[in-house]
């Protein structure tokens, strides 16, 4: 397996992982948890479980300063990005919440272009603007009711955070830093909010059956560490903005156990918005191999 092949899988399963968010958040929220806590346990957890990794990987914990400050930053841009987005869930169903949330691969995709020089190919803009089509279809709303505008730009303001995230791993020292040491330092960082939120954790809420430990557990480890983890693995491999369009898979993990879990009906409009983003997907990851066998068959019609 080549290094694309591996970044294209990687970033699958942060784009599905990461969609699974809603799945154990709204649980939580209806227990009558805060933001603030649940986003506390959450990266706790998770940072106690990729420390246990990293001891059984016998990876050193030891940073050279040159890393400390972008560690600090990614790890506050992240935990910003969660932080915004679960606060968006407060004023806008969470589905929804989650499909404007896709804007930012075309936050990441500008900023490479505008920042780095980054060539943005058509079919990468094609790309984009199919997926973010498809996510459009994947919107079930009442149309006759008004977005909330704070909850519209508290989303907008995560996804600007998470495309900075995105683009500021691969474009700074932490590129070759290890990836579960990366994804450690930058949910402990981020932790710092939540205990400052919290008022050091004067004001945190205590978890009060099992099945709710459940859903922070899974909180911690599948729409965190293994996102993060992978999302890091994926930009190492294939850059920010392929990792990043593959993140259009993450409505389609929302919509899967949608139907599989509560029972929504899979209509021919939200099949349709599946194809058109894993025909996105698709050329992305195929895009330029299409381009050279097409251009090489022209060339032999034209001999």
């Amino acid at each position: 397996m080549n290094n694309k092949t591996k970044g294209f899988i990687y970033g699958a399963i942060a784009a599905a992982s990461y969609g699974m968010n809603p799945l154990f958040t709204l649980p939580l929220y209806g227990a009558g948890m805060s933001v603030d806590t649940v986003l506390f346990y959450r990266y706790l957890l998770a940072a106690i479980v990729l420390g246990i990794l990293m001891k059984v990987q016998r990876q050193s914990f030891a940073l050279q300063k040159k890393d400390i400050l972008p560690l600090v930053i990614m790890g506050l841009l992240f935990s910003f990005s969660s932080l915004l987005l679960f606060m968006s869930y407060n004023y806008m169903d969470a589905g929804i919440a989650s499909t404007i949330l896709f804007v930012y691969p075309v936050m990441v995709a500008i900023i490479m272009g505008a920042f780095f020089k980054e060539k943005i190919s058509a079919i990468t803009i094609f790309s984009i603007l199919l997926a973010l089509s498809g996510i459009a279809l994947l919107y079930q709303g009442d149309g006759n009711k008004p977005l909330s505008t704070i909850g519209v730009i508290l989303v907008l303001l995560s996804s600007l955070s998470y495309a900075i995230y995105i683009v500021g791993v691969n474009r700074s020292s932490l590129k070759n830093l290890p990836t579960t040491k990366l994804t450690f330092y930058a949910i402990l960082f981020g932790l710092s909010i939540y205990i400052i939120r919290l008022h050091f954790c004067t004001e945190l809420q205590m978890i009060p059956t099992g099945w709710l430990w459940a859903d922070v557990i899974a909180l911690a480890i599948l729409p965190t560490a293994i996102s993060l983890v992978c999302t890091a693995l994926a930009i190492h491999y294939i850059g920010s903005t392929p990792t990043a369009i593959l993140g259009a898979l993450e409505p389609v993990t929302a919509l899967f156990f949608g139907v599989l879990l509560f029972h929504e009906q899979l209509t021919p409009r939200l099949m349709a918005g599946v194809l058109m983003i894993i025909t996105a997907v698709t050329l992305i990851i195929l895009g330029k191999t299409l381009i050279k066998k097409m251009g090489m068959l022209l060339q032999i019609n034209k001999k």
